[in-house]
């Protein structure tokens, strides 16, 4: 007889519960908490008030930018996937409103094989790039998708100022460790400290962006502050919150999901409606704030810009 044994990785039921069948749970459960959320916003989970976050006055708008109804302010900055506060969707927004600690300064390490390595103050790195909105999809591996009006800058420019080698075929990017800031570290549920990777054409793709805000304001720590990566056309736990060091490498980074279960959580994760994760399907995906659930779209949606990247491959395979 096969008896399936629970393992560390293994999610919580409120991570793959319907968003609304979940909230409606917690409501049940726990009256007071779920109040606090539905109503004291923008209060919960901000380190400070929404009106005391910094603003971007002035934003590039995209082409790459899509039309959908955006996913609400409430919900993308209550319920997400950030371990190092914590497995459920709500710890992010509760032990995330001290982060970062801005006594700390922020540096970003870029190294490897590049011309210009260097350590950089989060203001220096960011300074010399103009802002845009980025309207994304984003899809879950777990099943469950937003649409988030995004504040950043294309990778691409910023790689091309630390002039990568011809050995480097792969960016790897990590992840802040210090459990002191981040309690979800001080447990073994991955690897730590996170890191994450994409190849070098992926990378420079300019769907790729680096993000510092959202709503036209500055990242909040449950978001990834202060900042992350989006890659859109892929499973949103590709894109690493709370970037610290960006590495230029000749070989495959060994990455923090391949690391727990390489054979449920590939390289790649290109979102894939035909590529069934081990334990649940991925042709269909619930869309925050909706009932019913809608199909999911290869590559999220964005094939026409970014198939070509993978022109050759198998892509249940290379997953």
């Amino acid at each position: 007889m096969f008896i399936k044994r629970k393992k560390s990785w293994d999610l919580p039921e409120s991570e793959v519960t319907d968003y609304q069948v979940y909230k409606n749970r917690r409501q049940f459960l726990n009256t007071a908490i779920s109040v606090g959320l539905a109503s004291a916003l923008p209060s919960v989970g901000l380190a400070k008030p929404v009106d005391e976050l910094k603003v971007y006055e002035t934003l590039k708008k995209s082409q790459f930018s899509t039309d959908e109804e955006k996913t609400t302010f409430e919900a993308i900055t209550t319920y997400n996937n950030f371990y190092e506060f914590g497995t459920s969707k709500e710890a992010p927004s509760l032990y995330a409103t001290e982060f970062p600690d801005e006594s700390k300064p922020w540096r970003v390490e870029i190294d490897g094989e590049c011309e210009n390595p260097g350590v950089f103050e989060y203001d220096d790195l960011v300074k010399p790039f103009t802002m845009e909105e980025r309207i994304y999809r984003m899809r879950c591996v777990e099943g469950w998708s937003m649409v988030i009006p995004w504040i950043g800058f294309p990778l691409g420019e910023l790689l091309k100022q630390a002039k990568p080698t011809s050995k480097a075929k792969f960016v790897e990017f990590t992840t802040l460790y210090d459990p002191e800031q981040m309690p979800g570290q001080r447990r073994d549920v991955l690897e730590w400290p996170y890191v994450e990777g994409l190849r070098i054409d992926e990378a420079m793709h300019p769907l790729t962006i680096l993000s510092v805000g959202l709503y036209g304001k500055e990242l909040l720590g449950q978001n990834g502050a202060p900042i992350r990566l989006v890659v859109p056309w892929k499973y949103g736990f590709k894109s690493i919150k709370s970037i610290v060091r960006i590495r230029f490498v000749e070989k495959m980074p060994y990455t923090a999901w391949v690391k727990a279960n390489a054979s449920e959580y590939g390289f790649y994760s290109n979102v894939n409606p035909n590529v069934d994760h081990p334990r649940w399907s991925q042709r269909k995906e619930r869309r925050i704030g909706e009932f019913l659930k809608r199909d999911t779209l290869m590559f999220n949606g964005y094939g026409d810009d970014v198939a070509e990247l993978y022109t050759g491959m198998d892509l249940k395979r290379y997953f």
